[in-house]
């Protein structure tokens, strides 16, 4: 069925407004600037000794190395572990509670630093498979407990592979200047490297990522436009190979990582050849098996040569592949010029653009320095790519609209088809509503916990990011929750009061609350509901939010009692309290109305005294 053009402009005018409402928007913090910072210390030499000891080899004969340090040229052929030696004296800082920091903008592969002795950041694994942090700069907060006034000692060890035993120069070993000062001035420094180095790419991968899906969608339900699925193989395949800025941890080691990164550079151009042939209706079946025997030769090729020519083989394949895209371009502008397409025009200046991002690139590979150093071509592809979408979708879009006209009255009709039948089917399903709705609740409960809550464990303990492990942690915790109010059992009212008593106290700790909880000294016999302590739970963890969101406390106090007959909490903070506005109005907002409701549901009150700057008091009282 084809997509309407409509559907097609929104959807790739709304990717792009993301896009650039996304990277404006980063761009803009990276790059907040800072006013009245003190100077910062800047090094242009530093004592190196190579050598894999486990602190710097003091007696080793040291040489005193010029900054940056680019191994290809101070030691070529060297791969393994440098160590890097400066001595300064604390910088001035106009505010002492300022603190200071150590700005690298790159360390290729992997960097450890310590301050007089003691280690005080690790950028990851220093033995294979080694972290990769060719692109990403470090910031290094600088101990103030070890920074002396006169006198300090920074070592760093740095772990890097040979030019020759990596497909990309950016990837061979390097150093470059160090920077130390007030941690205020160096992080939007820092801010805008990482933005350019590693966020832009990986917001422009997943972009490609997602218009590639779209195009191969597109081009998989329009035979016609075949070439769009070609386009789209290409755009998926650039996408994962951007992986390699940002996966600094791959479970493979360097030469296994590297080799893997040049399998999809063939596969890359292969496609992009197709699609300027078939988009220029050129289709040569030998030139189609020669592309896919490529893909194989290349891999073969430099496994042939070895891991110590990695570099000249790759750049042999690279002005090969070159050539070849250069090859089908000129052949798609010909055929252009000859049937006089507008794209002619169009794809000429993308085209022209594209060579000239690939010159500045090379330009600033000589001239070296800056932030853009090297990323010209990263970013020139994925902009070519979203520019020919959308001139592939106008033309595209174009081709639909006579189809458009002539299906108008057969969609009339099948919506009209659609109706009658919709209307059958909502009086049948009436009959069955009820039946159907007692038959969820019952599976819902035995869903949650067998196999979501199985596959919310996995990702716990499988995922490499913590934020989704967090997330995902925090949802089994809720789901748990849920189950037991559905099918949970009575519990002790003395357990109950444990698991609170450890949620709460972790909760406010992590958000720097200092927590007090005062409870029974001994264990109460008496039960509670799993429903009330579902509520409870959830009242008592709205009372935490509060305070760690709204209030601005810095401490909190517990107090839990047991009577025979309920069992109270009163929670205290020593924040700001609500503000005057609300006077009259506590249950709008900060969840007070939910937790009240929650608290009336099982026949208990819950009252909330607060006052501006003299905190807020949560006084929960429910039945056993």
């Amino acid at each position: 069925m084809p997509v309407p053009r409509d559907s097609l402009t929104v959807f790739l005018r709304g990717l792009l407004c993301i896009v650039v409402l996304a990277g404006c928007a980063l761009a803009g913090q990276a790059a907040e600037p800072t006013s009245g910072s003190p100077p910062t210390l800047e090094f242009r030499e530093a004592l190196a000794v190579a050598g894999d000891a486990p602190d710097f080899p003091a007696g080793a004969p040291a040489a005193l190395q010029e900054l940056p340090d680019d191994w290809d040229a101070s030691r070529p052929g060297y791969e393994g572990v440098v160590w890097y030696r400066v001595r300064f004296d604390a910088p001035p800082r106009a505010d002492p509670e300022a603190v200071s920091a150590l700005y690298v903008e790159r360390a290729c592969t992997n960097l450890e630093v310590y301050l007089n002795g003691h280690r005080i950041f690790s950028g990851g694994r220093m033995r294979e498979p080694v972290t990769r942090n060719c692109y990403q700069p470090q910031l290094v907060a600088l101990p103030s407990a070890l920074l002396r006034a006169q006198g300090n000692t920074l070592d760093l060890k740095l772990r890097g592979h040979a030019l020759e035993h990596v497909a990309s120069r950016q990837r061979a070993a390097g150093l470059s200047l160090l920077r130390i000062g007030p941690m205020d001035a160096l992080a939007p420094v820092w801010r805008a490297q990482q933005f350019w180095n590693v966020t832009a790419p990986q917001l422009l991968g997943v972009t490609l990522f997602v218009l590639g899906v779209f195009m191969i969608g597109v081009g998989w339900f329009n035979r016609r436009a075949s070439y769009l699925m070609y386009f789209g193989t290409m755009s998926i395949i650039w996408s994962l190979l951007t992986a390699r800025i940002w996966l600094a941890d791959p479970p493979l080691s360097n030469r296994a990582a590297e080799f893997a990164v040049t399998l999809g550079f063939a596969p890359v151009v292969g496609f992009a050849i197709v699609f300027l042939l078939r988009y220029a209706h050129v289709k040569r079946r030998p030139l189609d098996y020669a592309l896919i025997a490529q893909c194989f030769v290349m891999p073969l090729s430099l496994a042939l040569l070895g891991p110590d020519r990695l570099y000249a083989g790759v750049t042999f394949w690279y002005w090969a592949l070159g050539l070849e895209l250069l090859a089908a371009t000129a052949v798609y502008l010909r055929v252009s010029w000859v049937s006089q397409r507008t794209e002619f025009w169009v794809m000429s200046a993308i085209l022209v653009l594209l060579a000239c991002m690939v010159v500045l690139e090379e330009v600033q590979h000589a001239a070296g320095g800056g932030i853009w150093r090297g990323h010209a071509l990263r970013f020139a592809f994925p902009v070519f790519v979203l520019v020919v979408s959308f001139r592939l979708v106008q033309v595209f879009a174009r081709a639909l609209r006579a189809a458009e006209a002539g299906r108008s009255t057969l969609e009339a009709r099948i919506q009209e088809a659609t109706a009658e039948i919709e209307r059958n089917f909502a009086q049948l399903a009436e009959l069955r509503v009820e039946q159907v709705t007692e038959k969820e609740r019952k599976r819902i409960a035995s869903d949650l916990h067998d196999d979501l809550g199985a596959k919310l464990l996995t990702i716990v303990h499988t995922s490499e990011s913590e934020r989704i492990s967090t997330l995902a942690r925090e949802a089994l915790e809720e789901m748990r929750l849920s189950v037991r109010g559905m099918t949970g059992k009575a519990m002790r009212v003395a357990d109950a009061l444990a698991d609170w008593r450890a949620e709460t106290v972790s909760r406010l700790g992590q958000a720097n609350i200092e927590a007090e909880w005062t409870g029974p000294t001994d264990d109460s016999e008496q039960l509670m509901s799993a429903r009330a302590f579902v509520q409870t739970t959830r009242i008592l963890r709205e009372a935490v939010n509060n305070i760690i969101k709204h209030s601005g406390a810095s401490h909190c106090k517990v107090n839990c009692m047991i009577s025979a007959d309920d069992v109270s909490l009163v929670v205290q903070d020593n924040g700001r309290g609500i503000p005057l506005e609300l006077d009259g109005r506590l249950d709008r907002g900060h969840g007070m109305s939910s937790m009240k409701h929650r608290a009336k549901q099982m026949r208990g009150q819950c009252l909330v005294e607060s006052g501006p700057g003299y905190g807020t008091v949560i006084r929960l009282t429910l039945p056993l």
